[in-house]
């Protein structure tokens, strides 16, 4: 629903939904449940799986190779070589799975409202439609800013996850069990939305 709040000021969205308005998280939440439905929450779902696998898969499943190949092999590496690692498959991924990230944002937009027509049926027919009319570069359409957002995430999840983890054990306030894992990632996910977030709204 992200999306939904960041496009709310352009043109042909406001003309297509005159009076809608979106107001935080639960507000948007129950504005496009009212006005288009509970599966209009689903939205861009399909290729929104496909993102994180091809995304997911390379930006963690590199990571540890792309940080000993930065070592050398050597073990303990400093800050440094880690966001540049994070960074590196971050850049990656996002390089691979750009034209998933744009249809699901494609979907998301789009309204299920009574008298405007859907562009996209399916995310097969939406990756044709939009190779037919814009080509490639239309599927890789955002790629820059994407990079950049998601090296910032990739580097700051995975960079902050280990030095919360390694502080919190360091200073023996939580064993190495579900409950420090689970204030890590918490810790990890705060700091990476703020971070990350005015590239995300561009």
């Amino acid at each position: 629903r992200k999306v939904r709040l960041q496009i709310q000021g352009e043109k042909a969205v406001m003309g297509a939904a005159k009076g809608i308005r979106y107001r935080g998280v639960f507000g948007t939440i129950s504005t496009m449940v009212r006005t288009e439905g509970p599966r209009s929450l689903y939205n861009g779902l399909v290729a929104g799986l496909q993102r994180q696998m091809a995304f997911a898969s390379i930006r963690i499943g590199l990571y540890d190779n792309v940080k000993s190949f930065y070592t050398r092999g050597k073990d303990n590496p400093n800050v440094g070589i880690r966001i540049l690692a994070g960074c590196t498959t971050g850049a990656l991924a996002v390089s691979m799975a750009q034209p998933t990230d744009v249809v699901k944002v494609r979907f998301q937009a789009q309204m299920n409202l009574q008298g405007v027509g859907r562009r996209y049926s399916g995310t097969m027919q939406a990756y044709r439609q939009i190779f037919q009319h814009e080509g490639l570069r239309g599927l890789w359409k955002g790629t820059l800013p994407n990079i950049t957002r998601n090296a910032l995430v990739n580097c700051t999840e995975l960079v902050s996850y280990d030095l919360i983890k390694e502080a919190i054990l360091k200073h023996k306030l939580l064993p190495e069990t579900l409950p420090c894992h689970f204030v890590s990632a918490f810790g990890t996910g705060l700091l990476t939305t703020v971070i990350a977030s005015p590239v995300d709204v561009v």
